[in-house]
């Protein structure tokens, strides 16, 4: 317990001291998480070093995000961006995974793993893709909506992905193993099961619950609502987000709805600053100084292959001239999402052990250049917008 407490007030202290500096130096607070993360980590301070187990815990600030999202989606909301997710989301897919590969084996690397590699890095952040809309107040906006779309069809691309990795990996006989079609017709059923009993195990529990007339048994209510969703579309092998995202799309229609989103928001804001500051511990130094030409590269080649995707998407998505680079940056770096594949995939044996280091570290640091890229972006557009003043203003001199 009295570890448990200390580590707490570790991560309070880095995130009241490095956050605040951050974003007064113009860098944002997601930098300044991950910034803080590195520092308290097991290559700095070694403050805090079961990085796994906090990665982990800290899920639940996407989970908690992606269900107050859900929450202002309601279900013909949802039906009418089916376009934006499913198009947008499988052309992004399928451009920036096969760009990928093509990166992977022209390292030499064999065409099983460089799929497997592009896959994974395809994949974007949904928590800093969200956090920076929501922060900037652009979820409406096409940018908003498309970068949503994308990643909501990448939490739904679990199930082939998932299903996909033991056919990439050496033939195996492993009886115990479930075939990818049943894994498939598992997660189809939990779906359908959660969408359409959901729905009436709510509004019975719901009642309930405001008839005992307890504010902290509501909260736990939401809670257990969300984060058992959540953990059913885990057992499944689909994202715990996903089944947030579902969890409140159940609740949208809920005279309660901007109750629950008051209770989760504090909860919410806490968690997800711990996920970033646990994906800037999980930065392995040691596998940056042993290939740091071979990890530069990759970083370079990722970041900068699915902006130029994302930018020559952007007009067949239907983004404006004035927010195509601002949506081509925001969708440039490796996803949370790819350590779970990167995890299935060293247990299919698809990849290795290095490998798996060597790509880690790729996605980890494709997160820190994104707030770097946006703020550079944001400089530019700024000081362009200040020339386009002084020249109309010496013209009507």
């Amino acid at each position: 317990m009295q570890a448990l407490l200390i580590d707490i007030v570790v991560f309070l202290v880095a995130a009241i001291v490095v956050v605040p500096l951050s974003v007064r130096l113009g860098f944002g607070s997601v930098l300044g998480y991950l910034l803080a993360g590195v520092m308290i980590g097991p290559w700095v301070l070694r403050l805090v070093t079961d990085v796994d187990a906090i990665l982990h815990f800290s899920e639940l600030g996407i989970v908690l995000m992606m269900f107050v999202i859900g929450l202002e989606m309601h279900v013909a909301k949802l039906w009418a961006m089916r376009r934006t997710i499913f198009g947008y989301g499988g052309i992004q897919m399928a451009l920036c995974a096969t760009l990928l590969m093509a990166i992977f084996v022209a390292f030499g690397l064999p065409w099983r793993i460089g799929l497997t590699g592009g896959l994974a890095l395809a994949l974007s952040s949904t928590a800093m893709v969200i956090a920076e809309l929501q922060q900037r107040k652009l979820m409406d906006t096409p940018a908003g909506r498309a970068g949503f779309g994308i990643l909501l069809f990448q939490d739904m691309a679990a199930i082939p992905l998932i299903a996909l990795l033991p056919l990439l990996g050496p033939a195996t006989t492993d009886p115990a193993a479930e075939p990818g079609w049943l894994v498939t017709m598992k997660a189809l059923a939990m779906l359908a099961g959660v969408a359409l009993g959901g729905r009436f195990l709510l509004r019975f529990g719901l009642r309930r619950v405001v008839r005992a007339g307890v504010p902290e048994i509501f909260t736990a209510f939401a809670l257990l609502w969300v984060i058992g969703i959540a953990l059913l579309m885990q057992s499944v092998h689909l994202s715990m987000s996903l089944g947030a995202f579902l969890a409140g799309v159940l609740l949208a229609d809920s005279e309660y709805r901007h109750e629950v989103e008051t209770d989760m928001a504090p909860f919410k804001g806490l968690l997800l600053g711990l996920f970033f500051i646990a994906v800037g511990m999980s930065i392995d130094f040691g596998v940056l100084m042993r290939e740091p030409l071979r990890i530069a590269v990759l970083v370079i080649a990722l970041v900068a292959i699915k902006t130029a995707a994302m930018w020559f998407l952007a007009n067949r998505f239907e983004v404006s001239g004035t927010q195509r680079a601002y949506f081509a940056i925001l969708l440039s770096q490796g996803g949370e999402f790819a350590f779970v594949v990167l995890a299935a995939s060293l247990a299919a044996r698809v990849i290795d052990q290095r490998l798996s280091s060597i790509v880690t570290v790729v996605v980890a640091l494709s997160m820190v250049t994104t707030p770097l890229l946006l703020l550079a972006h944001r400089r530019f557009w700024r000081q362009r917008a200040d020339g386009d003043v002084d020249t109309v203003s010496r013209h009507n001199t």
